[in-house]
């Protein structure tokens, strides 16, 4: 293990840190929040003086390889997260530093759980809960990828660590050039978002705030009342740029670069929009037909800005979808497990690997009757290597298990199924709001201290893809061979 470059990576996360939280600094400022304004401005100075110091000492081995990548990602998440947590305690938002860190680490890996029954408090503080959506969203290792070089070509171990999906290749030849592409459409798309806000009728700041929880596909609200209390026409583009964030980002890759066939030649995306308009139709029918909306097309816009919102995992809502027939509530819980696209921003399962999983049985059950034919699983008319789809298996078996281990934990609680069973899976897949006691109007803070930190562990190991929260807990990750 190679101690020197992690303590010198984790130093960089600190003064990255330091700089993010500026902004919520300013913020404080232009509200005349002076007490918060020398909150972030001591947290401020303690990060980058904290992480000066610990990236002055350079190491002398810059190698990164795969157990140092996950090891890092981890801790990296961690240590944001613990660091994030400090406005909420030190501005008085709560008094509780777990719920704080539960609220920094929903933020952090666009969950959207929330601890707090109002989510009105300080302009900077809220600012600062929004932004960390956005943070997360595209990775915090991939952005200082994006702007600080790395000898020995090792990045790549820290990129795969962080990014989601069965599989992580570059655009370009160079991975700092490949994070660069990424930040790059990832700022256009908040940038254009930001834009539409801004002409149906919100002002900057909660143009701002939504564009980080949308394109973060996070799902904090800067109201109680939440999206809801927003007019149709800016709900309208909220829907549009959740669905556009759960696309897998390599699609807007190709279209820039004018490759649109490389882009249309993806699987994944295709059974996405298949899946999600189709989700949608039938919902639109049933709580149409239930007296929930008064109209068809209002039916079609609640329920396909409710589709796109578990789907892509960002945990808005415009109606309390608790209430509605048993049969919708069912479909977004299987919809919750689906997750959005690899590479995308969005959480859950991916699409990608229930269609490798789908593929491989059906491969599997022609072999039983043809034990001498030799079957490739394809995706996008290519075929995947052997240990792409082993390790899409071993990844489902450990997602099964920490599922089940989770539920069986919080449920010393003594809530009812539906709310332990759907807070494990709002939180390992990232969607924020479950059913029941957790549902859209709900909020998990009635859970215990352990079943936080159960949650809490969930959450980070769904946005890490569970891989690196689990190395980091293997003791033999920490040995110095």
């Amino acid at each position: 293990m190679n101690y020197q470059m992690i303590r010198f990576l984790l130093s960089r996360v600190l003064q990255i840190t330091g700089l993010l939280m500026i902004l919520p600094f300013v913020v404080a400022i232009i509200y005349r929040e002076y007490n918060c304004s020398l909150v972030f401005a001591v947290i401020v100075a303690g990060c980058i003086l904290s992480g000066s110091i610990g990236a002055h000492f350079k190491p002398e081995n810059h190698a990164i390889y795969a157990r140092e990548g996950f090891v890092a990602t981890a801790l990296t998440w961690i240590l944001m997260s613990i660091v994030g947590a400090l406005p909420f305690v030190f501005t008085g938002v709560t008094d509780s530093y777990v719920d704080a860190l539960f609220e920094t680490i929903s933020g952090l890996t666009t969950t959207g759980s929330t601890i707090l029954s109002k989510v009105e408090m300080y302009y900077s503080v809220q600012f600062w809960r929004c932004f960390t959506h956005w943070i997360g969203g595209m990775g915090v290792l991939v952005f200082i990828l994006a702007i600080m070089p790395m000898a020995g070509g090792y990045s790549m171990h820290l990129m795969r660590a962080e990014s989601p999906g069965p599989s992580v290749g570059k655009f370009v030849p160079k991975v700092r050039d490949t994070a660069k592409i990424l930040y790059l459409i990832y700022i256009g798309i908040s940038v254009l978002q930001v834009i539409c806000l801004l002409f149906t009728g919100l002002n900057l700041y909660e143009a701002l705030t939504t564009t980080f929880a949308t394109v973060g596909t996070g799902g904090f609200g800067i109201t109680t009342a939440g999206i809801g209390a927003f007019k149709t026409s800016t709900q309208v583009v909220i829907t549009i740029f959740m669905i556009l964030c759960g696309i897998n980002f390599s699609v807007y890759y190709y279209l820039i670069t004018r490759r649109p066939m490389e882009a249309l030649k993806s699987d994944e995306v295709k059974l996405y929009l298949a899946l999600m308009f189709g989700s949608a139709t039938l919902i639109a029918i049933l709580i149409y037909r239930h007296g929930f909306t008064a109209t068809p097309f209002e039916s079609f816009h609640h329920s396909l800005f409710t589709v796109a919102s578990v789907m892509t995992t960002t945990g808005f809502a415009t109606l309390d979808f608790n209430q509605w027939p048993q049969l919708a509530k069912t479909l977004l819980a299987c919809l919750m497990l689906t997750g959005a696209c690899a590479g995308s921003t969005g959480g859950g399962f991916k699409l990608s690997r229930f269609l490798i999983l789908i593929r491989a049985m059906k491969n599997e059950l022609i072999y039983i009757v043809h034990p001498n034919s030799v079957k490739k699983v394809y995706m996008d008319g290519d075929p995947i290597d052997s240990t792409v789809v082993k390790s899409v298996s071993a990844y489902l078996s450990m997602y099964v298990v920490i599922f089940v281990i989770s539920t069986l934990l919080i449920a010393f609680d003594e809530f009812d199924y539906e709310t332990n069973f759907t807070a494990v899976a709002a939180t390992l897949n990232n969607i924020g709001p479950g059913l029941s006691m957790v549902g859209p109007t709900g909020n998990f803070g009635s859970f215990s201290v352990l079943s936080k930190f159960v949650l809490m562990f969930d959450m980070l190991a769904g946005r890490l893809e569970l891989l690196p929260m689990l190395i980091l807990m293997s003791p033999k990750s920490w040995s110095r061979r």
